[in-house]
């Protein structure tokens, strides 16, 4: 077996005898000697290219090009096909790290066939290799954060224990090898504004770090042994994340980590620059501050400057080679180095990618995530003997809200209205848009041929349209001819089988014809990017393969008048070559249209809430309440608000069911409507699920992640990172629903049956409760352990969940739930900021929500208070 590696090892690179092969390639070798003695070798200039996270191949060494920039946040993104798991925090709302760990090997088994699937076409660009920027792990510590649907929510230790499973299924479990790497991202103390990212300096308390910001890192890092680490664009107390000693520091010399720190994208750019942190002069600078800092990795262009760095004597070149070491070890545990025989992740085939299973974990995932907020009188499920259906709003067909952002294209996606239509093939399902999402936000869809004209004549219908096989619309085009319309999308394959689908471009002209006159929304979605031109004038472009968007301008157009019409459209590498020229039209009747169509139902069923083009990650929106993909307040806009009040005028069964990826402040809603669901962006499967919850094939048991507060007038400024006043943990207030909080169409009973009255400081609790379905339906419950230390002086949370379990009872079915609680889990800080556990009572409680006198005396939380005895115990940390 030894020969037979070092004669694979001896074929790869080309070499005849086993005997005279460098040690770098020598397979019976570890890695960390393969490491020392492949850096050994390169030049100064090719250890600045390895540090590049656009890293070119270095022929003369054998070493492949790898792009390093990939995303899976709740499937494998912008990569073209892929199963689309739902929006991370919806994945959060399941509160199930078992079911975690199932997606994220999933994810990661498409991963690696779309990986090799690349490589034996020779393509190492961007989203296609092996080393992911996931998971984001930030906590959502205020819901007008845009990027808080990337997260797992408020809570540290939610977070941690779903990061951990999730964590191990990307990286796998093969002893040598491995099957991807993870990123823990943004370190540290990252959560908005997103318009202050780039110059934003955070001075948390040493309290809000130690019991908030950081204990979900160091889960990640000593109990998932993640091999890589984003450092975020903020300043952490004067000095930038991405430069901050401090950080490098307490991920490497207090918590043990082994991996490599990577940059967020273009953040030691903002070293030097005015806009920016501005804290050196110079790129050269700021790539040696970065590097000396513990950053190995840039994610930009910064570090090409560190050739003259180490000749200006800014960095030793030896410190360069830290990182240098650091980022050809990963790449040699990812098996790049070996032979593929020998790495079992190699032989994952590409039929996995989007497959029947992955489809159908989908499907249960969403299900998983869907938190029911309210049933009023019972009205859910709801009957499919019902005739007329009314599904009511913007959300109800939108492929957009199903995905999220940093998200894959799966191949069969199913909406809210399509769900619905298949779960009741028989009955008449009818849909009406009845308002805009929010003032001014545009709802999209593909100008139609009978408005496109070939020519001013309008004898033909159509644009002209001119296909090139390069992405820069160079020389002769290789074919011409009239497309009715422009909605395409084109999944790894060309417009035509002579052209390459990664590499061409396009040019459709000719005129637009309005068939009304008002406001209208024109512009496009493009990856990788276009060019729109009204009247040769440019009204909208798009250009990054990063972050596809839909571009547009709003603008007025007559009635019958000719407008001359240009689009641009190149494909530059990417995997899913995507250009529709989208408008919306005067639309002055939607709300009396969604009345009458609600007056002739029997059900209505309103689909509202947010979406990817309102809240998100540095966003150009111009929309009222929504800045920089961050929101103004947690309000539902007022044109569902308005619709939802002419709705329920009309007094029929109505259920509201909301997307979005934040938590929504409704109050009104809540009082009126009768039966609320939150399904988040719920991914692919997202249609199927929300019609199984809402007509009983489903039970739903999803937990919330986060607080749903009455107004932001509850809670600090966005842009105060001391955590008082916020989350379920320091926020006194009385929320709209609570964090941990979900209902079911059972009903679930508590009882304590294990427990001490007294332990000694310093020793773990055991807690057993039995929990009994005492409904009508099978279904899973979420159990819940919070501690709580009333009789503390020292500093510490109003309580804090230290415990869960998501289980399945069939009706009438019991089961024992048991939780051990660490010296950890039951301490409060004392005036240095050690975590203490002090002689006192440790009040705990166990239900399938926060403990409150009603849920106590319901039997569906248990309360005990543990007497602490003996001296202070000190928690080594």
């Amino acid at each position: 077996m030894y020969c037979k590696y070092l004669l694979l090892a001896c074929g790869l690179v080309g070499f005849n005898a086993c005997s005279s092969i460098e040690p770098y390639k020598n397979t019976s070798l570890s890695f960390e000697q393969r490491t020392e003695d492949l850096v050994s070798r390169m030049t100064l200039a090719e250890k600045v290219q390895i540090v590049r996270y656009d890293s070119p191949e270095i022929t003369r060494l054998g070493i492949p090009a790898h792009n390093f920039w990939n995303e899976c946040l709740h499937g494998v993104a912008r990569s073209g096909r892929a199963t689309v798991f739902p929006q991370a925090i919806g994945m959060a709302a399941m509160w199930d790290n078992s079911e975690m760990f199932t997606i994220a090997d999933a994810i990661s088994d498409e991963a690696r066939a779309k990986h090799h699937e690349y490589a034996s076409r020779g393509k190492r660009g961007i989203y296609q290799g092996l080393t992911f920027w996931t998971p984001n792990i930030n906590i959502f510590r205020d819901p007008r954060w845009g990027r808080g649907m990337e997260t797992y929510g408020e809570d540290p230790y939610l977070t941690g224990e779903l990061a951990v499973p999730f964590i191990k299924g990307l990286q796998g479990d093969d002893p040598k090898y491995y099957k991807l790497i993870a990123t823990a991202k943004h370190f540290a103390v990252h959560s908005g504004p997103e318009s202050t990212r780039h110059f934003f300096d955070v001075w948390p308390s040493d309290y809000d770090m130690a019991e908030t910001y950081t204990p979900h890192f160091k889960k990640t890092v000593q109990e998932a042994k993640v091999y890589s680490v984003m450092c975020a664009y903020q300043s952490f107390r004067g000095a930038p994340c991405c430069g901050n000693k401090f950080l490098e520091e307490l991920l490497r010399k207090q918590w043990g980590f082994k991996g490599y720190i990577v940059s967020d994208c273009w953040a030691i750019r903002d070293f030097y620059e005015k806009t920016g942190h501005h804290v050196v002069a110079t790129p050269e600078e700021a790539a040696a501050m970065a590097m000396k800092s513990g950053t190995d990795l840039n994610c930009g262009d910064t570090y090409i400057h560190l050739v003259d760095a180490v000749k200006q004597g800014l960095i030793k070149e030896e410190d360069l080679d830290v990182s240098v070491k650091r980022i050809i070890l990963a790449r040699m545990k990812l098996g790049q180095f070996d032979p593929p025989e020998m790495v079992k992740y190699s032989k994952i085939p590409y039929s996995v990618v989007d497959s029947k299973e992955h489809q159908a974990l989908a499907v249960e995932a969403a299900r998983k995530s869907i938190v029911l907020l309210k049933n009023e009188n019972h009205l859910l499920p709801l009957s499919k003997e019902v005739k007329k259906v009314a599904v009511i709003g913007p959300n109800a067909d939108d492929l957009e809200v199903l995905l999220g952002n940093y998200n894959g294209y799966p191949t069969h996606p199913k909406t809210p209205l399509t769900g619905l239509r298949e779960k009741l093939p028989n009955a008449q399902i009818s849909f009406a848009q009845g308002c805009q999402l929010a003032e001014k936000l545009p709802y999209f869809s593909a100008i139609p041929m009978d408005y496109l004209f070939t020519d001013s004549t309008r004898k033909e219908k159509g644009l002209q349209a001119t296909y090139y096989d390069n992405s820069e619309w160079r020389g002769d085009p290789v074919h011409t001819r009239i497309d009715k319309n422009v909605d395409f999308i084109w999944r790894t394959t060309a417009p035509f089988a002579d052209m390459k689908y990664d590499q061409f471009s396009v040019k459709w002209s000719g005129v637009l014809v309005p068939p009304v006159t008002g406001e209208y929304a024109l512009g496009g979605e493009g990856f990788s990017g276009f060019n729109l031109y009204m009247n040769d004038k440019l009204i909208t472009k798009w250009n990054d393969i990063h972050h596809p968007r839909k571009v547009y301008e709003l603008m007025t157009l007559e009635a019958g008048k000719v407008y001359n019409i240009r689009l641009e459209y190149t494909q530059k590498n990417t995997e899913y070559a995507i250009m529709r020229l989208l408008w919306d039209t005067p639309k002055p009747n939607l709300k009396q249209e969604a009345i009458n169509l609600a007056k002739s139902s029997d059900v209505v069923i309103l689909c509202m809430g947010l979406s990817p083009l309102l809240e998100g990650e540095d966003m150009p929106v111009k929309v009222k309440g929504f800045s920089g993909g961050d929101r103004l307040d947690i309000n539902l806009p007022d044109t569902q608000k308005e619709l939802i009040r002419e709705i329920q005028k009309l007094k029929k069964p109505t259920v509201l069911v909301l997307l979005n990826g934040s938590a929504l402040s409704f109050n009104w809603e809540n009082e009126n409507i009768p039966a609320i669901v939150e399904a988040w962006y719920p991914g692919q499967g997202g249609g199927t699920a929300i019609s199984d919850v809402l007509f009983g094939d489903y039970n739903p048991a999803g937990r919330l992640p986060v607080t749903f507060y009455q107004s932001i007038d509850q809670i600090p400024a966005f842009s105060e990172y001391d955590m008082q006043g916020k989350t379920y943990r320091y926020f006194n207030g009385k929320p709209l629903y609570e964090f941990g909080y979900g209902l079911s169409y059972s009903t679930f009973e508590y009882s304590l049956m294990e427990i001490p009255s007294t332990v000694k400081a310093g020793e773990n609790i055991k807690v057993t409760v039995e929990i009994k379905n005492t409904g009508k339906y099978d279904g899973d419950e979420v159990a819940q352990l919070y501690v709580s230390l009333p009789e503390s002086t020292l500093k510490k949370a109003i309580r804090s969940l230290q415990g869960f379990k998501r289980i399945h009872l069939r009706a009438g079915e019991t089961k024992l739930v048991e939780f051990i609680l660490k010296p950890l889990q039951m301490s409060a800080r004392d005036k240095d900021n050690f975590a203490v556990v002090q002689a006192g009572t440790v009040q705990i409680s166990v239900g399938g929500k926060q403990p409150d006198a009603k849920a106590i005396f319901s039997k569906q939380v248990v309360e005990s208070k543990v007497k602490i005895t003996g001296d202070t115990f000190y928690i080594q940390e």
